[in-house]
């Protein structure tokens, strides 16, 4: 995130208000994250344009953030990763979480 990346919290708006928000993540569900991200979709998200290949996707235990990657990757997005073990590694590891 330091180096310009920007990590996409795919995790529903209920769990998010559960378990904590991650501080400075952009929030875009699974559902809609193709549109998001494009910029010729006509509903990109503000946060991602110009962003769009230097994205880091985190969903709650990985898998689906995986799945989404290959997604953005079969459309070109090359750069785009995921958190591996999801936002269940992210606060396990003592990252920034806020409730």
């Amino acid at each position: 995130m330091r180096q310009g990346r920007i990590l996409v919290d795919m995790r529903d708006g209920d769990v998010r208000a559960r378990d904590g928000r991650i501080p400075g993540a952009a929030h875009v569900t699974l559902s809609v994250l193709e549109w998001r991200v494009d910029p010729t979709s006509g509903y990109q998200s503000a946060e991602l344009a110009g962003h769009e290949d230097k994205l880091i996707l985190i969903c709650h235990e990985g898998d689906s953030s995986s799945l989404a990657a290959v997604r953005l990757h079969e459309l070109g997005y090359e750069n785009t990763t995921d958190v591996i073990g999801g936002f269940v590694a992210w606060s396990a590891d003592g990252l920034p979480v806020e409730h």
